[in-house]
């Protein structure tokens, strides 16, 4: 099996670290992040205008992402989920519509690449002989 050494929207080498230098045990979580998260943006949507569900949505990305290595998600979910935090806590704030863009950005990035990668995997393991 073959580990890609740059995945876009993703700090590779970082990630790797943190699973303790194992490659697979990245390359693992990556899988494990793209099959858990293929309805998210949908899901995420549908949960807008129910701040504590869309929190919740939020903040496992938040999490997954950084789990992986995708530290520009992350980081932007962990903004939106502040946000909507202090909303829940009953101050008067109103989300940027730019902020839930970016997030949906970069998780558009993110899973598209992770997911891109991880079939073009199973693609060439299928393929020998």
């Amino acid at each position: 099996m073959t580990i890609p050494l740059t995945l876009k929207g993703f700090d590779v080498e970082l990630a790797i670290e943190r699973m303790l230098g194992q490659p697979a045990l990245w390359w693992e979580a990556v899988g494990l992040f793209v099959r858990h998260f293929p309805a998210w943006e949908s899901e995420w949507l549908a949960a807008r205008g129910d701040d504590e569900l869309e929190r919740k949505k939020v903040h496992a990305l938040r999490s997954a992402a950084a789990n992986v290595g995708a530290n520009k998600l992350s980081c932007a979910a962990a903004v939106l989920e502040e946000l909507i935090s202090m909303r829940l806590a009953g101050k008067h704030i109103i989300i940027p519509s730019s902020v839930r863009w970016y997030v949906q950005d970069c998780f558009r990035e993110v899973w598209h690449s992770a997911s891109d990668a991880q079939l073009h995997q199973s693609i060439k393991v299928e393929s020998l002989p």
